[in-house]
């Protein structure tokens, strides 16, 4: 009797419903607590002021160089519209980066479609998907990564499920998300030619063109194309994006070959991230169980008998299309770290094969209890990562998913600089303006930090300063020269450090930034602090206590 036969027939599948259900509640549970917890990553600040554009003028012009498909955009239009926000500096982290929350949620609840395919490998699947810790990270990030992973997902699922039956409804559903896998990401193409590459090789029996009826598949590929054309047009208000959608291959192209970037990547960098990271001091990071069963799950398929419920066609399928998406984005140079969850996902769908495999292979009840304490282990192992890459080295470089991230220092940098940007009144139309002083437009994430305020943004230093500065450690002798040296004598103002000794802040690692504010204004924060001071000794005998960072500034 195999592991799982207790339950029988439609009550064990719905056993399996019911306990993806659960897990897919749990995984929500694990994705949306304090979402403005880790500061801003320069792409999801990018993402969110192109959003501001959608939000406050109603189109999204589609760049073909940069800023990848709409989808992400148009979905945040959802929580922004439920939440009475209606324009850019309304918006919070949690309008937006609940999407991707909601997307990494809907990943583990699809597991449900491959019941009948996967059978309690299923579940195995959803509770992978739920407490891996790049899933979770991921979940949380204002990018279309999660969205790119559940629109290929369904591909895979509706597809199966239309192989299976050959119903209309599910080659139309297929051809819904490959559209939306196009308004997505421009690396679809990656996982199109994998699952084609899958599609092939994994169908010994019978080939692909006898189980797809001609009709259907036109139907299929007509929704897809016209998905894609409603989100790339701006539903009809920018034509032009529909075209630019397929002509930005030519950029892509080049950026993968990687020449000229910071992105490039040994062709081992996704796998040492999931198999075995550990960076200066930090703790060990490691989904080599994952790894370890999306293996043995390819071993199963190998074989090829002894599968029991799990469907042998969609196992070869699977790992064909895993292989085949693992060499393509380690043989490309141009390497982000969010980018491994496409492959990622398909070794959790082995993964799920592997963990009923090696329960049904292990025949003795004392080392199958034991093979089940250790599967039980490596979940809470998992679990136990996500939680401490998610809440603990939330924006810490020793975690592998934080890839050029701005510091927690970001939020004291913004803190100081609305101290005084917020001396006039409360009306931010009416603040201080703010100069904001980086080379090469580094300066992200703070236009959206400051995206409420009047910001001048510079490369390098203005024939005009004003009263509050946030400039780069790399041009702060240029600063002082032009403020005392090329100013004349009669003209010059005084400057203080905004930030205390040593009197820069860390923006991200290896990026400083200093704060200046002219002594003007600095004299009148320290006259309404007098005053505050005055009126709380008065109401509670004891003057009110400041932060003194000024003071020691100067």
């Amino acid at each position: 009797m195999k592991w799982f036969d207790w339950v029988s027939g439609d009550g064990r599948l719905k056993l399996y419903w019911f306990s993806i259900l659960v897990v897919a509640l749990g995984a929500l549970a694990l994705r949306a607590p304090r979402l403005s917890l880790r500061p801003m990553h320069t792409d999801e600040a990018v993402h969110a002021d192109n959003f501001g554009t959608l939000l406050e003028g109603g189109t999204y012009k589609y760049d073909p160089h940069e800023y990848h498909g709409p989808t992400l955009n148009y979905f945040t239009l959802i929580p922004a519209r439920l939440t009475a926000k209606d324009t850019y500096a309304s918006l919070t982290e949690t309008t937006l980066r609940i999407v991707p929350v909601i997307f990494g949620t809907l990943l583990v609840l699809m597991s449900l479609l491959l019941v009948r395919g996967l059978g309690p490998g299923a579940v195995v699947v959803a509770l992978l998907v739920a407490l891996s810790p790049a899933m979770v990270f991921y979940s949380r990030y204002y990018i279309q990564e999660m969205l790119l992973v559940c629109f290929t997902f369904g591909v895979i699922v509706c597809g199966y499920r239309y192989l299976r039956t050959q119903a209309l409804p599910w080659a139309l559903a297929t051809g819904a998300f490959v559209g939306l896998m196009h308004a997505t990401k421009e690396t679809c193409i990656i996982a199109w030619c994998s699952m084609g590459l899958a599609l092939v090789l994994s169908r010994r029996e019978r080939p692909v063109r006898a189980s797809i009826k001609p009709l259907h598949l036109l139907f299929g590929l007509a929704v897809a194309v016209g998905v894609s054309a409603l989100f790339y047009s701006s539903f009809g208000r920018h034509p032009q994006g529909v075209l630019d959608s397929y002509l930005t291959y030519a950029t892509y192209l080049g950026r993968g070959a990687g020449e000229n970037t910071a992105h490039v990547h040994p062709w081992y960098y996704y796998l040492q991230m999931l198999v075995f990271a550990k960076y200066f001091d930090g703790p060990i990071w490691t989904e080599g169980w994952i790894v370890l069963l999306a293996l043995v799950g390819m071993a199963a398929a190998a074989k090829g008998t002894g599968l029991g419920s799990i469907d042998p066609k969609l196992v070869r399928f699977l790992v064909v299309y895993t292989i085949a998406m693992t060499v393509v984005y380690s043989a490309v140079r141009y390497k982000t770290p969010w980018c491994l969850l496409s492959f990622l996902h398909g070794m959790i769908l082995l993964a799920g094969v592997g963990a009923v495999m090696l329960l049904t292979w292990v025949k003795r009840r004392g080392p199958r209890a034991v093979l089940a304490v250790l599967l039980v282990g490596a979940a809470g192992h998992l679990a136990f990562q996500a939680y401490r890459a998610n809440f603990v080295y939330y924006a810490d470089s020793r975690n592998p998913y934080v890839y050029a991230h701005p510091t927690t220092e970001v939020f004291t940098i913004v803190e100081k600089v609305k101290e005084y940007a917020d001396l006039p009144d409360l009306d931010h139309s009416n603040a201080v303006p703010i100069q904001v002083i980086v080379p090469g437009q580094d300066y992200w994430p703070l236009p959206w930090y400051l995206r409420a305020y009047r910001v001048g943004w510079c490369t390098e230093i203005p024939d005009q300063v004003g009263p509050l500065v946030l400039i780069s450690d790399k041009l702060e002798e240029a600063l002082t020269r032009k403020l005392y040296v090329d100013t004349p004598r009669e003209k010059r103002q005084m400057y203080l450090y905004l930030f205390p000794a040593p009197y820069y802040l860390w923006f991200r690692p290896g990026v400083k930034m200093l704060g200046f504010v002219r002594k003007d204004l600095w004299d009148e924060r320290a006259n309404q602090e007098s005053v505050a001071s005055v009126r709380m000794e008065g109401k509670h005998g004891q003057p009110h206590p400041t932060t003194g960072d000024a003071v020691r500034s100067q």
